[in-house]
């Protein structure tokens, strides 16, 4: 490539305990190939209390190892208390942290102050670009579900705008997010009552059709796809086309591993082919998409 890219590692979307927390975020903090690192809960605000101190130590480590931290919001707030915590956010985006908006009630927050933008936030034209650069977007993560004739003009304009463009190439795509939750509800349990249940799944809840076919992922309140976003072949072309930013969403196997490989991509060392290969030999067993940027159905997989 003569264009590079550099590597984010996105917020980590499932409810792991504090101290594993604690390990994986060191261990990349040690030998890790991600310049920034986002964290914060972007799923669940009932998750975040048992873990705040943890991923507080996370951005001290991360920091110190010269990463770049960035602190996401929650991609819904509905209650009063998810509205005090996207203030908080804010607060500390007044005081020098640089943090990613996930939720449109967060942008307001955020007006005038350096800050990115989330792949939870829609962002589908070039018209949206330009408003967000001009009340201070520094960097925006595109949509999961968008064709590759839409990153390539947004990624045009976020250039002309002097904007950081970043693409997820690797994790489970997000579908929708829900006040309700579903991982409590398929264990008999209530919402307020939910028992962290979804901590049993560390990469999410297997969703069937009464077939018995896969079909999609519940992480909490979230719903996945079922299917891994892979994508590899296509980063040279995305690089040219200016995506600057490659961004991974963590999943329960060797994140450091995975960013490897998308850092000798990016570097022109492996072919995307070879990347390809590497990363799919990694997913063991767990099927891989990339329909979305393809033009496809998102659970395809476009060879």
């Amino acid at each position: 490539m003569t264009k590079t890219a550099t590597l984010t590692l996105g917020p980590l979307l499932y409810n792991w305990p504090a101290e594993r927390r604690r390990a994986f975020y060191a261990g990349l903090a040690d030998e890790g190939p991600f310049q920034t690192v986002v964290l914060g809960e972007t799923v669940c605000s009932k998750r975040e209390p048992l873990v705040a101190d943890a991923m507080a130590d996370a951005a001290q480590v991360l920091e110190a190892a010269g990463r770049t931290v960035v602190h996401a919001t929650l991609a819904l707030a509905v209650t009063p208390g998810e509205t005090a915590a996207l203030e908080g956010v804010a607060a500390a985006a007044a005081d020098g942290a640089l943090v990613e908006a996930n939720d449109a009630g967060a942008l307001a927050l955020l007006a005038d102050r350096p800050h990115h933008i989330g792949p939870m936030v829609n962002v589908y034209n070039e018209g949206t670009l330009r408003v967000l650069a001009a009340r201070g977007a520094t960097c925006v993560t595109l949509p999961w579900e968008l064709p590759r004739e839409s990153v390539y003009a947004l990624a045009a304009e976020a250039r002309r705008l002097g904007m950081d463009c970043a693409v997820t190439v690797f994790g489970r795509a997000p579908l929708a997010i829900s006040a309700r939750c579903y991982h409590a509800r398929a264990h008999g349990l209530s919402k307020d009552g939910c028992r962290y249940v979804c901590g049993e799944d560390p990469e999410g809840m297997a969703v069937e059709t009464l077939d018995g076919a896969d079909f999609l992922t519940v992480n909490g309140t979230q719903t996945q796809a079922h299917a891994v976003t892979v994508l590899a072949r296509e980063v040279p072309d995305l690089v040219a086309a200016g995506v600057n930013v490659l961004r991974i969403s963590p999943l329960d196997m060797d994140m450091g591993v995975v960013g490897r490989v998308y850092a000798e991509l990016a570097a022109g060392c492996l072919s995307g082919t070879a990347a390809e290969d590497r990363l799919l030999d990694m997913l063991d067993g767990r099927p891989a998409a990339n329909g979305f940027l393809n033009g496809g159905d998102g659970a395809a997989w476009v060879a």
